[in-house]
C-alpha cells in the first residue's frame, strides 16, 4: 500500500505541474502576441532604413565618414550579446550563449582584445561565472526599451569607436522567423557595412536624390541606422524568447500527460497485484481451515 501511496503522490503532483506549464505557456502566448505586433510594425521602417543606408552608401567613398572606414590592425572589439532575463525557454538563452563563445574564441585565436556589453540577466550570470571580459550588463529592460535607450547605447559606442577604444563593434541576438524557429544572428554594426544588394532579385533599385548632399545626410542617418539595428535587436530577441518560452512550456505539458499516463498504469498494475496477494492469503486461509 505504501507503494501505492507514493505513485499517488507522484500523479498529484505531475498534474499540479501541467497546470503550472499550461498557465505559463498562455502567459507566454499573449506576451508573444503584444510583442510581436510591435516588431512588426518596426521591421518596414528598420528594412526600409536599411535600403536607403544601402543606396547612399554604395554611392560614395567610404572615407567621407569614420563609421564607413576599416580601420586596419583590429587589437580591440567589443559585442553587444542579448539573453533573456529568466529562464524556461528551452535552448533558447544557450543558442546565443554558444554563437557568443565561438566569436570570442575567433578573437582569441587571433590575439585580439574583447569585451562584452550584455542585455539579459541568464548572459549576464553566465559570463560572468566564466571570468569573460565584460564591459557592462542591463538586466530587466525588455518591455521597457524607447529609442531615447538605444540612442545613448549607440552614442556610447560611437564614442568608444571614435576615441579607439574599440576598432570593431558587433552584436548577437535572436532573429525570429516564425513560432518554431529562431536564428542566433551575428551582425557588424561599427564599422557600418552597407548590405549587399540580392543579385537577380528581379526589383529595380532606386534612386535618391538627396539634400543636402550625401555627406551631410550620413552624418545624421548613420549613427540613427546603428540604433534602427539595435532597438530591432530587441524586438526580435524578445519575440524570439517568448515563442521560445511557448514551446518549451507546450513540450512540458505534453511530457506531463505522458508521465501520469505512465503512472496511471503502473498504479493500476500494482492494484490489481495487490488485490490478487490478498485474495490468494484469503484462498489459503480458507482450505488451511477446512
Amino acid at each position: 500500500m505504501a507503494a501505492l501511496r507514493d505513485i499517488k503522490i507522484k500523479i498529484k503532483a505531475i498534474k499540479k505541474i501541467e497546470q503550472i506549464t499550461r498557465a505559463m505557456s498562455m502567459v507566454a502566448s499573449a506576451k508573444l502576441r503584444n510583442t510581436q505586433g510591435k516588431m512588426e510594425r518596426f521591421s518596414p521602417y528598420a528594412r526600409k532604413f536599411e535600403e536607403i543606408m544601402g543606396n547612399l552608401a554604395g554611392r560614395i567613398d567610404p572615407d567621407v565618414h569614420p563609421l564607413l572606414m576599416k580601420r586596419e590592425g583590429v587589437t580591440n572589439v567589443e559585442l553587444l550579446h542579448f539573453s533573456s532575463d529568466k529562464g524556461l525557454c528551452g535552448s533558447f538563452n544557450m543558442n546565443n550563449i554558444a554563437l557568443c563563445e565561438k566569436w570570442v574564441n575567433e578573437q582569441r585565436e587571433k590575439q585580439t582584445g574583447y569585451k562584452l556589453n550584455l542585455i539579459g540577466r541568464k548572459g549576464r550570470e553566465y559570463f560572468t561565472k566564466r571570468g569573460f571580459n565584460i564591459s557592462s550588463s542591463h538586466i530587466h529592460v525588455y518591455g521597457n526599451v524607447n529609442i531615447s535607450f538605444v540612442n545613448k547605447m549607440t552614442q556610447d559606442f560611437i564614442s568608444k569607436y571614435m576615441n579607439g577604444e574599440i576598432n570593431e563593434l558587433y552584436m548577437v541576438y535572436s532573429r525570429f522567423i516564425n513560432l518554431s524557429k529562431q536564428i542566433p544572428t551575428l551582425v557588424k554594426l561599427i564599422p557600418v557595412e552597407p548590405p549587399k544588394a540580392e543579385k537577380d532579385s528581379g526589383e529595380a533599385s532606386n534612386e535618391y536624390l538627396c539634400e543636402p548632399g550625401i555627406k551631410e545626410l550620413l552624418a545624421v542617418l548613420l549613427p540613427k541606422h546603428i540604433s534602427v539595428q539595435i532597438m530591432n535587436a530587441f524586438f526580435q530577441n524578445e519575440v524570439s524568447e517568448y515563442a521560445a518560452r511557448m514551446a518549451a512550456m507546450d513540450n512540458a505539458k505534453k511530457n506531463c500527460k505522458d508521465m501520469v499516463k505512465e503512472l496511471t498504469l503502473t498504479f493500476n498494475k500494482a492494484r490489481q497485484a495487490a488485490i490478487t496477494a490478498e485474495l490468494m492469503d484469503i484462498v489459503g486461509g480458507a482450505e488451511a481451515i477446512s
